[in-house]
């Protein structure tokens, strides 16, 4: 590892490591009309953050987000935008790693380099890329920009070597590619970490993946449930394998962690189906999509279907689309982190229904867990 990264706790030495995802969002990582659902207040964010921070937990993770998903709960609706975001809480803590979710459609690459150099200063190296091509029309129409659906990736790699090629440095150089025709092209100061600060993507399509194995450190994928992982693991391999390269696996749950098993399925059940938005998870299905198609055109369909589905054959429409459910006791929770970790995944991220009321029990009780199974050190 490049020393200019040592801060980056992204490239530190825990084997599993954890991330608090979508907290910048009202709902988190739901789609419920739960009235204690997250609500985004900004004060509540920081103690969240400052928390995770305290207790080692490795990266922020936030969502760009500019159109709720509608609904009876508009899950989604209210949002903080991620540069300004991770920006502020970059300065109000010491350890933890700050991604940034950019749109590539939106921010060209000089400004988000500019940007995210900025970050990677004020943070002494914490910053994090999250790059998204774009796949909900009905947001950048807010913007008066059209996604081109077949050729997303295209520009988003593009996008990517015309803002790495910035912040590696050196004398000025104009970019005449397929997508950007620019002049001139320098930006001072460069980032702190080198060649350029950690690179995230999520992908789930073989394209998706496929841009993911040539421009990201780290990939997040979905998986509803711990038998996917190694057909999962292997297709990504057979992406990155292309390039030479290396890239970190990551998934994403939905963490409810009680005393009991009883009192987590219960909860669970509570906001994920007794009150379930039906409305916003029928607006993020129509706009998303249940399948994608590989080069052949193959329909592959997402994980959607979890335990909690199978046994009951309820649709659990206030859980998020893919996201792994971690419920259960801290034995429960983490037994399943240290299956994750056994099967190849490098870490996931951790969300709540209300982050800051559940995140204390889960760094109390579940992280001694993970570090006697040793798959943490203490923080």
């Amino acid at each position: 590892m490049d020393a200019s990264r040592a801060n980056n706790k992204l490239f530190g030495p825990n084997r599993f490591k954890l991330g608090v995802f979508s907290a910048n969002c009202d709902g988190g990582l739901t789609m419920s009309l739960a009235p204690e659902r997250w609500r985004a207040d900004w004060d509540d964010i920081v103690a969240m953050t400052r928390i995770a921070d305290e207790a080692g937990l490795e990266f922020i993770l936030p969502v760009a987000k500019w159109r709720g998903f509608q609904g009876k709960a508009n899950i989604y609706g209210r949002s903080f935008e991620t540069l300004t975001h991770g920006a502020a809480l970059g300065a109000l803590t010491q350890h933890i790693a700050i991604f940034f979710t950019v749109h590539v459609p939106l921010v060209t690459p000089t400004f988000a380099a500019k940007a995210i150099a900025t970050i990677d200063h004020v943070t002494h190296g914490r910053a994090g890329l999250n790059i998204v091509c774009g796949w909900n029309q009905e947001e950048f129409d807010l913007h008066g920009v059209t996604i081109d659906q077949d050729r997303r990736y295209e520009h988003g790699l593009e996008w990517f070597r015309v803002w790495s090629r910035l912040l590696e440095g050196g004398p000025e150089f104009d970019w005449d590619g397929e997508f950007f025709h620019l002049k001139r092209l320098q930006t001072d100061p460069v980032s702190v970490q080198r060649p350029w600060p950690v690179v995230m993507s999520a992908g789930f399509s073989p394209k998706g993946r496929d841009f993911a194995a040539q421009s990201a450190d780290v990939l997040f994928t979905t998986m509803s449930e711990l038998d996917q992982a190694p057909a999962l693991l292997a297709n990504i391999s057979t992406h990155v394998a292309r390039y030479d390269r290396r890239v970190d696996i990551y998934t994403m749950s939905h963490v409810v962690c009680r005393r009991t098993r009883r009192e987590a399925d219960e909860f669970y059940h509570y906001f994920a189906e007794e009150m379930a938005d039906a409305e916003g998870q029928s607006y993020y299905r129509r706009q998303r999509g249940p399948v994608v198609k590989d080069a052949a055109g193959n329909e592959i369909r997402r994980p959607r279907v979890n335990r909690f589905m199978r046994a009951s054959g309820k649709r659990y429409d206030g859980a998020y689309p893919g996201a792994f459910p971690l419920v259960g006791t801290p034995d429960d929770i983490a037994a399943d982190m240290a299956q994750m970790c056994e099967m190849g995944l490098s870490g996931t991220s951790v969300a709540f229904l209300d982050y800051l009321k559940e995140i204390p029990f889960f760094v109390q009780e579940v992280l001694p867990r993970l570090r006697c199974l040793g798959l943490r050190h203490a923080a």
